[in-house]
């Protein structure tokens, strides 16, 4: 299905709110790691931001919790491109436990010169990147809420 690693984080017992399940702000957060870690993946590595001063920036997100998530759970993040352009990327997550999965999020990230201050295009080794690894969107993505 996806050209890129999954990525596993553990719920901690801080994630827990009041309700005793994970708390909607710690989806974000894990799915914001998933982001790094495609990042990583991709090129768009410490390493990378660091020399150039580049980084990918997410401009709009759409997060759908569809099951409660307990703590001590094992999340498994798969992320897939479903869309690039010359200065941007979308990426959807999908979240799972046991097999089972209970949130996906959509990105849109724009790729921005921090030093410049506004968006810049990909390096071609990167886009080249991104455009191998584009697949079809998942039902769910592109959808407005209702």
């Amino acid at each position: 299905m996806t050209g890129l690693r999954e990525h596993r984080e553990r719920v901690r017992p801080e994630w827990i709110d009041y309700n005793g399940h994970l708390s909607e702000a710690y989806y974000v957060l894990v799915f914001g790691f998933a982001t790094d870690a495609v990042m990583d993946q991709v090129g768009l590595d410490a390493a990378y931001r660091t020399g150039t001063g580049c980084s990918l920036y997410t401009v709009e997100a759409h997060v759908r919790y569809l099951r409660e998530v307990k703590a001590d759970a094992e999340l498994v993040v798969t992320s897939r491109i479903v869309g690039t352009g010359a200065k941007k990327v979308r990426i959807c997550h999908e979240m799972a436990v046991d097999g089972t999965v209970v949130a996906t999020e959509e990105i849109m990230a724009l790729h921005v010169d921090g030093a410049q201050g506004g968006t810049t295009p990909f390096p071609a080794a990167i886009a080249e990147r991104f455009a191998a690894l584009a697949e079809q969107p998942p039902e769910y993505a592109g959808r407005s809420i209702d």
